[in-house]
């Protein structure tokens, strides 16, 4: 078990172990619960669970990419059809 001081402005600070095995980064946000055993933090993000791939480093790298595919003009269309965008992919393959 690991301790913690509460400060005059009601902060505490979580201790570095704990910190680290919930994967948290400064900024990140608890949420705040009190329960019967005390208080309760649980990691939260302000959008939703079905946006926040959207968010990951991953995801925004490959968005940079296609913003500067298309300011360079490395695009392909528009397509009349399905059926065309279909022929146009697998010919690129």
């Amino acid at each position: 078990m690991q301790i913690t001081k509460v400060s005059p402005k009601h902060q505490i600070t979580i201790p570095r172990e704990a910190f680290k095995r919930l994967n948290l980064e400064v900024g990140d946000y608890l949420e705040v619960d009190v329960t019967e055993e005390g208080l309760l933090l649980i990691p939260t993000k302000l959008i939703s669970k079905d946006q926040a791939w959207f968010w990951t480093k991953e995801w925004q790298k490959k968005e940079k990419e296609a913003d500067e595919a298309i300011a360079k003009g490395e695009v392909s269309g528009p397509f009349k059809n399905t059926k065309e965008l279909v022929r146009h992919l697998q010919k690129r393959r």
